[in-house]
């Protein structure tokens, strides 16, 4: 797993706000590379349940990614863009709903669209951070690809498991 400062994909983010929208966007089966990435968090998921040498791992990567998520909240706080909180504890939620979420979206559940897992993502997270209704994610249609995703998942800072 590979999270990085240098070329994150919501570092030139203008606001905190959307650097928030484009690592849950990064976080979610939302361009073929994610989606193979996806498949990967899958099986390292089905592993560390039947292999417990694996937890480990597991638990290193979530740590991580955590630790990404809880950074730009307590940004966001400290800058004064979004509500007092429990960064942490936000970080955890927000991975959550990515999971939740996401793992419907990448089998192609029918009540679940990518579009759908943002809105509910984002929602919350808006919500929560007191920024309004939602995450400031572009229209993008399901059936549409977005090149601008392609940049996420090259640039260094994918999450990919070796």
């Amino acid at each position: 797993l590979r999270i990085g400062d240098e070329g994150e994909p919501a570092a030139d983010a203008a606001t905190h706000a959307e650097r928030l929208t484009r690592m849950v966007e990064h976080c979610l089966p939302s361009s073929a590379s994610l989606e193979r990435d996806w498949v990967l968090w899958v099986e390292l998921w089905l592993r560390a349940v039947r292999h417990p040498e694996l937890r480990p791992t597991s638990e290193r990567l979530y740590a991580r990614m955590r630790e990404w998520f809880a950074a730009a909240i307590s940004a966001g706080v400290e800058a004064g863009e979004f509500a007092d909180c429990d960064a942490e504890a936000v970080a955890d939620r927000a991975l959550a709903l990515v999971d939740g979420f996401g793992i419907r979206a990448l089998l192609g559940d029918s009540e679940v669209s990518l579009d759908r897992a943002r809105r509910e993502v984002g929602g919350v997270l808006a919500k929560e951070l007191g920024i309004g209704e939602q995450l400031p994610f572009p229209q993008v249609r399901a059936s549409q690809h977005d090149s601008r995703l392609d940049s996420f998942s090259n640039d260094g800072s994918v999450f990919v498991l070796a």
